[in-house]
């Protein structure tokens, strides 16, 4: 056996090791309906990547496991300086819960040099979780990227505003996040972000409805307005 599967297979006894079968049937309440998972809870999940450190190799090897928790440990292992846009693509056709895609995305895909594009490529998808994913990249870059100008994520709220009316559960509380992270990054986006949930506030569309109605009420709050002006 060669010395990367050995590792490869070392890596999935742990994780084995971790899992807790109670944790894999409270997944499905959460929208998470996968049939290979081991139960390994988030802080274990991290505690083992900080001791395992970026390994490209052994994350593209886990992945192709097919097993969830695998596949998130991927994420949180893998060195976004050699992701590549193959790569990418790859990942998201294989993305089967909102777990791995936001994983993905909020580990790893949001720290390439790619993940602006893909943001904007991904909303036009059709595939749930593609599509999702390029909202939960937006979300992400207005989390993680502090140096980014603010006409990069304006350039995110036409999106935001025409794919509104996706009525699939995962995608319009993706495009929820990205409007709130958006809008929540400093005063001025967050009154272009107001402007644009008023906007879609005005389609008739129950998906468009909850979107904005739910944006409005943390956007407009006393906290984030004071978090801002501070």
């Amino acid at each position: 056996m060669a010395p990367s599967q050995a590792r490869c297979n070392e890596i999935l006894d742990r994780l084995r090791s971790l899992g807790d079968p109670r944790n894999v049937g409270g997944m499905a309440r959460y929208g998470i309906r996968v049939t290979k998972a081991f139960g390994v809870s988030a802080p274990n999940l991290r505690t083992l990547a900080k001791e395992v450190g970026r390994d490209h190799e052994l994350a593209a090897q886990l992945w192709r496991t097919g097993v969830h928790d695998a596949r998130i440990f991927a994420s949180l292992i893998d060195d976004p300086a050699k992701v590549t846009i193959p790569q990418m693509e790859r990942w998201a056709k294989d993305f089967n819960s909102w777990a791995v895609c936001d994983s993905a995305c909020g580990c790893l895909f949001d720290k390439t040099p790619y993940a602006w594009d893909k943001a904007v490529e991904w909303t036009g998808r059709q595939e749930e979780y593609v599509k999702r994913a390029g909202f939960v990249l937006m979300a992400t870059l207005a989390v993680h990227d502090k140096k980014a100008p603010d006409d990069r994520f304006e350039a995110f709220l036409p999106l935001i505003v025409q794919h509104a009316t996706d009525e699939r559960n995962f995608v319009k509380k993706a495009v929820n996040w990205a409007l709130r992270q958006i809008g929540k990054r400093n005063r001025y986006l967050n009154g272009i972000a107001i402007r644009a949930a008023q906007e879609i506030r005005r389609i008739d569309s129950k998906a468009a409805r909850w979107i904005a109605s739910d944006a409005l009420r943390e956007l407009t709050a006393e906290r984030v307005r004071r978090r801002l002006r501070a």
